[in-house]
């Protein structure tokens, strides 16, 4: 494990698959932890594309790609090609850690270098992507994570949810894959005011995601502390999932802000595109309110 801390702030990420294994200050945790094998996605890298892409099938001008089905009870290909890579470290300091992989093969057609930097300091964590194309055409992708943030010590139910999201897209209930365009959130799906969690069921996809003062923000907070999570303006979408089952803790909620939507490989809803060459760099982070 790989550890980074700056004054009372202390990370861990994981060398396989890069991702976040905690994240606390003074004690204090923001995210979920696990103790070995990281359950239900938690804190893992979606790279290059996130959530699902239906039976794992998509075209790439005019070619067809078959992907790896690694959701074999849905036949989708969910949450990318380096969840279980081993990054390479590049930089590793008091309070930074830098890591790299290659995505290629597994039914990916183009060859792709990525980049994940985690860093502390004053106003919280910082997470920084960065995504290269190696190859000799140009290619689409899509870029996510799963963290599961926490109001602190606060308990799930206890906790109010507010998205920046504007959208809500709806899915197939068995297959997850989306059957319609986003609608305007309302009613269960309305979070651009605080609601309260307990009770809610969600593994829903949010659009729409609004920027304010240059970042969209996700906030959770709870009687015993919160926790904004924020993203650049080409984080459009977040996924929000509540299981009751998380380990060690029960009720859970997964905030996964997303550059496209589920299926997005099919639907181009979003996309990101890089020429031979060219590259492309995003951020997220975890700022604790009081």
């Amino acid at each position: 494990m790989l550890e980074i801390a700056h004054g009372a702030a202390r990370a861990v990420i994981a060398p396989e698959g890069a991702g976040l294994k905690s994240y606390e200050v003074g004690g204090v945790p923001y995210v979920e932890t696990y103790d070995d094998e990281p359950p239900m996605g938690c804190g893992a890298v979606l790279v290059p594309w996130p959530n699902r892409t239906a039976g794992g099938r998509w075209t790439l001008d005019g070619v067809e790609q078959q992907l790896e089905v690694t959701e074999p009870d849905r036949g989708n290909a969910i949450h990318g090609l380096v969840r279980r890579v081993v990054w390479d470290v590049v930089e590793h300091t008091g309070a930074l850690v830098s890591l790299e992989a290659s995505v290629a093969g597994f039914g990916w057609p183009v060859p792709l270098r990525t980049t994940i930097t985690y860093a502390l300091d004053d106003n919280g964590l910082s997470v920084s992507h960065g995504v290269t194309n190696l190859g000799d055409g140009r290619t689409p992708f899509g870029v996510g994570t799963h963290p599961y943030p926490r109001a602190g010590a606060s308990l799930t139910d206890e906790t109010s949810l507010s998205l920046a999201a504007t959208t809500v897209l709806p899915v197939d209930a068995d297959t997850m894959i989306p059957n319609g365009p986003a609608v305007p959130v309302s009613g269960d799906y309305d979070f651009r005011v605080a609601r309260l969690l307990d009770g809610v069921k969600l593994d829903t996809a949010f659009g729409g995601c609004e920027p304010v003062d240059g970042l969209v923000r996700h906030v959770l907070k709870g009687p015993a502390g919160g926790v904004e999570l924020w993203a650049d303006p080409d984080f459009k979408w977040v996924q929000v999932y509540t299981p009751d089952n998380f380990p060690g803790r029960g009720r859970a909620v997964a905030i996964e802000p997303m550059t496209c939507p589920p299926d997005a490989l099919n639907s181009g809803i979003d996309l990101l595109w890089l020429e031979p060459g060219d590259s492309w760099a995003g951020r997220w982070g975890l700022r604790p309110l009081s």
